[in-house]
């Protein structure tokens, strides 16, 4: 008689710290899904949907931004784009991602869809 109680209490906390981590796959997922329809819009709302459920999972932010930037790239939103890739490159140099986004924005400027930085705006200015 004592194994139901047992069960259920090990069920529900099972439960209980798989959620977030369900919900958050579930959310990425739907993005992807909506990413190949071309639906960026339904793209933003499930990634502000991860975002909020993996507050304490920053492994997933890196490929959260990249999709963000994909999904600018496809609405011509090219400087914002390479602006969420330098984002990418700056705060996660070492991931897989920052390697993509090196690439995406190489390829932006190669295209001229993002302006190249010239030797004179990387320096500061001496006073």
């Amino acid at each position: 008689m004592r194994f139901v109680p047992i069960a259920a209490l090990a069920l529900a906390v099972i439960s209980v710290t798989g959620c977030t981590r369900w919900s958050m796959n579930h959310h990425l997922n739907n993005a992807y899904s909506a990413y190949d329809r071309g639906n960026c819009e339904q793209v933003t709302l499930e990634l502000s949907k991860v975002e909020r459920a993996s507050r304490a999972r920053s492994y997933v932010w890196p490929e959260v931004s990249m999709l963000r930037g994909l999904c600018l790239e496809r609405q011509k939103l090219f400087v914002d784009a390479g602006q969420t890739y330098q984002f990418i490159i700056a705060s996660y140099p070492q991931s897989e991602y920052a390697y993509r986004a090196r690439a995406r924005l190489e390829t932006l400027q190669s295209l001229g869809h993002y302006p190249l930085r010239s030797p004179a705006a990387v320096r500061p200015t001496r006073f």
